[in-house]
This record gives C-alpha cells, structure tokens and sequence, in this order.
C-alpha cells in the first residue's frame, strides 16, 4: 500500500490505499501478537510484550524525525517519502521468512469455517473473564480518542507545527524507553496493577491538558503521557493472551482488536462532537473522570491473566 500513496494522487486511491494499509495491520497483529505470546510465559510476557512496543515505538520516533530531516533538505518532496517506506516494509517482509513457527499440537485437527465476523462467534464462546477484561478495555477505548486530539490541543496553545511535531516524536521516546522496563515490572507487581496505573497516568495527563495553559506544561504532559502508553499498550495485549485458550490466543486478540477499532472510531468521533460543542476542558476533563471510575472497575476483577 505505501507505494501506491506515492503513484497515486485522487482522493478515491489515497483512501483505498489507506484502506489497504489497514487491511494489512488487521491481518497481521493477531498473528504477531500470538507468536509473541507463544515464546514467552507468564513470568516474562510482560517483559516480552514490552521490549516489542519498546521497538515498535522507536520506530514510530525516528520514522518521523528522518521524515523531517528529509523534508528540510528536499522541501515538499511528500511523494517520494512513501516510495522510501516502501524499502522498510520489503526488508521486514523477507525477515520474516526467517522465522520459525512453533509446530501446534491440534495442528492436523479439522479446521473450522471462518467468516470475516468471525470475532463476534469467538465472543460468544470465550471465557467469562476474556469478556469480562474485555469490556473494561473497550470501555476506555471509547474515551481514548485519537492522539490528534492532544496535538490539537498544543496548536490551541499557540504551538508552532514545527514544535508540535517535535511534542510527538518526544511523546514516543519516552514510550519507547519506558514500555520494556514497566513491561519487566508489571511481571513482577501483576498486569492488572500495571495497566491500572497506566489509566491513573491517562487521568492526569487528560486532566492537566483540560486545564494546561503554557507551554511547558504542555511539554511535561506529552512526556508524562509517553509513561501512560507505555504501562498500557503492550501490557493489555500480554493480559488478553493470559485469558485465551493457548490455540486460541491469535483469535482473541484479533476479537479484541477488531472491537477495539471500532470503539476508537466511535471515541474520535465522539470526542469531535464534544470538542465543538463545549469545548477542550469539558473533553479532556470528562475524558479523565471515566478513566478513574475505570480504574475501580479492574480493580474488583478477580483476574490478573486467569482463565475462567
């Protein structure tokens, strides 16, 4: 798909190929997630889980800062950086012919049909506390809107792009740097706690980008919610594979992630329609309050990666 947003220019072909992309990040994180999954434990899948987004991150801060160093020296050359990350995407495409896929042991059992809303079966049938945890994902999915948002909120502040870019590239250094070391703890202190402390961090962060008035703050908020993202993101997908059947474990996180999509098309739109109607500080604040009732919600699950 990324060559195609270089080739072609009409706005039907930029959404297909961006339609495609995405096609390719459904079809691909389950398996991933799984295989990850499959070479860790339970002593150590959040350490596994966190070095992945530690990497996964780092990408996603150099990615954008060689953009810019590029872009400085060739300006407005925007077609041809699509053409550049098509080279990566070639090169991580061959490395995985190098991997070596652990043989499963219900491998020669029948296969069942699978439909494109299979997801919606695989709810029905998994365990209560996969649904259970689930839910309480899906619910904070619905008020953890896009990123866009916070970035918005820097340019309300009188931000420059240029600076506001930077704010995102810092934002995932610091996810980057922190998602393996709180992924080696959250091994040690539980994935329930750790992911409860990562809504805690959301709740402030949120809360001060309801009330932040300079620019400093600003910069404090995006580091601070680089420690959110990096307490969250992987080690939910570490605790969704703790709550799976082992031969199902690509199967619900690609129903997590399926439902997930969703609500986080909801939470965007929903946080648009807030933002024009009343306002930054009654989204961010209301955004912050949910996070905390959230935070009560897991703590009275009897679970921390058991299934039931």
């Amino acid at each position: 798909a990324k060559p195609m947003m270089g080739f072609l220019t009409q706005s039907f072909w930029i959404l297909s190929s961006r339609s495609l992309d995405r096609l390719g990040k459904g079809i691909r994180t389950g398996a991933r997630d799984a295989m990850l999954s499959d070479e860790s434990d339970r002593a150590n899948k959040g350490k596994v889980f966190g070095f992945h987004r530690s990497m996964d991150t780092l990408g996603a801060a150099l990615g954008p800062a060689l953009a810019l160093l590029y872009l400085a020296a060739y300006p407005n050359q925007y077609r041809n950086l699509f053409f550049v990350a098509f080279v990566p995407g070639i090169i991580a495409l061959m490395l995985t012919l190098l991997i070596k896929e652990k043989q499963k042991s219900n491998a020669s059992a029948s296969k069942p049909q699978v439909s494109f809303f299979s997801f919606i079966s695989y709810w029905k049938s998994s365990p209560l506390n996969y649904r259970k945890t689930v839910l309480g994902f899906l619910a904070f999915a619905l008020v953890n809107s896009s990123d866009m948002f916070l970035l918005l909120r820097a340019k309300q502040l009188g931000i420059n792009d240029l600076h506001v870019i930077g704010l995102y590239i810092a934002y995932n250094l610091t996810y980057a740097l922190s998602a393996y070391p709180l992924g080696r703890l959250a091994d040690k202190i539980g994935l329930k706690q750790m992911y409860t402390i990562g809504l805690g961090i959301f709740a402030l962060v949120y809360f001060g980008m309801g009330y932040c008035q300079s620019t400093y703050q600003m910069i404090g908020l995006f580091l601070v919610y680089g420690l959110f993202a990096a307490a969250t993101e992987g080690i939910s997908k570490a605790w969704i594979s703790n709550l799976s059947e082992s031969k199902d474990t690509a199967t619900g996180i690609g129903t997590y992630a399926a439902f997930q999509s969703i609500a986080a098309l909801l939470a965007s739109s929903l946080a648009g329609l807030i933002w024009t109607i009343f306002g930054a500080h009654i989204l961010f604040v209301s955004s912050g309050v949910i996070a905390c009732l959230l935070i009560v919600y897991f703590w009275q699950l009897k679970t921390d990666g058991k299934m039931a």
